[in-house]
C-alpha cells in the first residue's frame, strides 16, 4: 500500500507553486531558456511563459528573469529569490515525504484498520509543548531515559517507557516535542533549592492570569522557551508572585510525554 500526495503553495488564495512549475523552474534553471525548459517538461511555449507571468504576478518579487540581445544572445533565469524558492520547495518536500512515510507506517489500508490516523489529527491538550534535539539515550530493562536539548540551552528529561521509545524511533539528534500538562508543573520561589526533580528551570514570571479558583503562570526560561503553571489564586498570593520575578518550574520526568 503506497500513499501519495501532490504539494501545491498558494499565493493570495491562488496557486503558485504547482509540482509542474516547479518542473519548468528546474529546467529554466538548467537549460537557461524558457523555450528549451518548455520541451524538457514538457509543455507549450505558451504555456510556460503563462506559467511565469503568473508566478512573478503573484510573488512580491519575480521568480524569473529575461535578458533579450547582447553578446550572449539573452536567456532566460531564476532571480535569487526564485532560487531559495526552489529550495525551499524542495526543503518542504522532503517533511512533506517524512509524513507520508509515517502515515503509511500506522495504517494498513489492506486490513482496513484506520484508526490510528486520527492520531495525526489528534490536537494535544497538554498546555506544553517545547520543541528540541534528543542529546541522549538511557535505556533499561523497563523504561528509557531520554535528555532534550532546548533552545533556552537547558536540558529537559523525560521518563518513559522503552517500548514507547523504541516505536517512535528515538534516536539521538532527533527533534522531538515533549508535552505536559500545566497542572504538573510546581512553581517555587526559591531558585537555591536542592531537589530530587529532574527538570528544575530558572526563568521569570512573564505572565499571569489570575482566576477566582486558578491562576495561569508563564515562565520564561530564555531563548523563546517558557513553561505554563496552573496553580491555585491563593498560591499565587501566598508567594506573592508578580511579573518578572525570578522564579523555578519544577516537572518530573515521568509527567513528560514525548512526540516525534
Amino acid at each position: 500500500m503506497e500513499i501519495s500526495s501532490n504539494l501545491t503553495l498558494e499565493l493570495l488564495d491562488q496557486p503558485f507553486l504547482l509540482e509542474k512549475r516547479i518542473d519548468l523552474l528546474f529546467a529554466i534553471q538548467k537549460c537557461g531558456s524558457i523555450s528549451k525548459a518548455a520541451k524538457e517538461v514538457p509543455m507549450s511555449y505558451k504555456k510556460a511563459w503563462e506559467a511565469v507571468d503568473t508566478m512573478n504576478n503573484l510573488s512580491s518579487q519575480a521568480v524569473v528573469t529575461t535578458e533579450k540581445g547582447g553578446k550572449g544572445g539573452g536567456g532566460t533565469s531564476l532571480t535569487p529569490y526564485g532560487e531559495n524558492l526552489l529550495k525551499t520547495y524542495l526543503f518542504l518536500k522532503q517533511e512533506q515525504k517524512s509524513f507520508l512515510d509515517r502515515l503509511k507506517q500506522m495504517t494498513d489500508i489492506d486490513t482496513g484498520t484506520l484508526k490510528t490516523i486520527g492520531r495525526l489529527a489528534m490536537q494535544i491538550s497538554a498546555r506544553n509543548q517545547i520543541q528540541g534535539i534528543v542529546e541522549s539515550i538511557i535505556l533499561s530493562e523497563v523504561n528509557a531515559q531520554v535528555l532534550i536539548k532546548l533552545k533556552s540551552g537547558n536540558t529537559l528529561v523525560s521518563n518513559i517507557t522503552k517500548t514507547a521509545a523504541q516505536d517512535l524511533d528515538i534516536k539521538k539528534g532527533d527533534e522531538v516535542t515533549a508535552f505536559f500538562k500545566s497542572s504538573n508543573v510546581l512553581i517555587s520561589t526559591d531558585t537555591n533549592t536542592a531537589l530530587s526533580a529532574r527538570n528544575k528551570f530558572d526563568g521569570k514570571v512573564s505572565a499571569i492570569t489570575k482566576d477566582i479558583i486558578n491562576s495561569e503562570l508563564v515562565v520564561d526560561i530564555g531563548n523563546g522557551d517558557s513553561v505554563v503553571s496552573v496553580i491555585t489564586t491563593n498560591s499565587i498570593k501566598t508567594l506573592d508572585l508578580k511579573e518578572e520575578m525570578p522564579v523555578c518550574a519544577i516537572i518530573k520526568s515521568s509527567d513528560i510525554m514525548i512526540g516525534k
